[in-house]
């Protein structure tokens, strides 16, 4: 069982200290989940984990397995099995989201052996057709350009379908259920409950409680001032939702 391992990590965006020693193990099979305030750090995390070159790292390690995720590209940190679905998709006009899946999958295989020629197409196209029927989407789909036009609900589910096909071993969702209605919202999870379980480690990233409604985490993080200040059960993200987060301030304020 693969493991990802965040130790003590600190991080830094134009000087700026954004994570302060942010420490979080994260096992296949395990659903987390991070809330926190507005600028306490979650997306920085996300991105940190990606190896986005503004997010500077000034301490502490992200170990895969015991390699040093901090260590490798962006492409490497993916073929290693890390997946990103990002708050605000970009659209890429002129490439169908078929041909951008096909040339992920060729690209990874062409990383682990130089001579690969790529997948079959008919052999991508009927994997493409099997992960679209799991995750209930439309064939169509598939032939229409990569987030162009898409509604945000459809940019969701393009990373999902993304997700599915590339069969990372931990998934990062950055405030998936931004911009979503609640019929979009319930879409994405599915797509996401679908894909849960012993080969995958999900981390959610979220605001609100509404979305673990639809994706249950058996961990729930609470991150204040760029570090975990509190962890427990699915029972905290009720809690948050019933009693904000004013009592974890003044419990910091109380322990320092």
């Amino acid at each position: 069982m693969s493991q990802l391992e965040i130790k003590d990590l600190h991080v830094s965006i134009e000087d700026k200290e954004i994570l302060k020693g942010l420490t979080l193990t994260i096992k296949q099979g395990e659903v987390h989940a991070i809330m926190g305030p507005n600028g306490t750090g979650k997306s920085t995390l996300a991105y940190t984990l990606m190896g986005h070159p503004n997010y500077t790292v000034t301490g502490g390690e992200v170990l895969l397995d015991g390699e040093n995720v901090l260590d490798m590209e962006p492409d490497e940190r993916s073929r290693a099995g890390i997946f990103l679905a990002f708050q605000y998709p970009v659209a890429i006009p002129g490439v169908t989201v078929a041909n951008f899946l096909r040339s992920a999958i060729n690209s990874r295989r062409r990383a682990g052996n130089p001579e690969d020629k790529g997948m079959p197409i008919p052999e991508f196209r009927k994997i493409l057709k099997e992960k679209m029927d799991a995750l209930k989407m439309d064939h169509a789909f598939a032939g229409r350009y990569l987030n162009d036009g898409f509604s945000g609900g459809e940019k969701k589910r393009a990373e999902i379908l993304q997700m599915a096909t590339l069969k990372p071993r931990f998934a990062i969702l950055d405030e998936t259920d931004s911009g979503l209605d609640i019929d979009a919202l319930r879409i994405v999870s599915e797509g996401v409950n679908a894909l849960s379980g012993p080969e995958l480690g999900v981390l959610v990233i979220t605001h609100y409680q509404r979305l673990l409604n639809y994706i249950k985490p058996q961990f729930v993080h609470v991150m204040m001032g760029g570090r975990i200040v509190e962890s427990g059960g699915p029972d905290l993200a009720l809690h948050l939702e019933e009693q904000g987060y004013d009592w974890l301030r003044e419990k910091e304020m109380t322990s320092e």
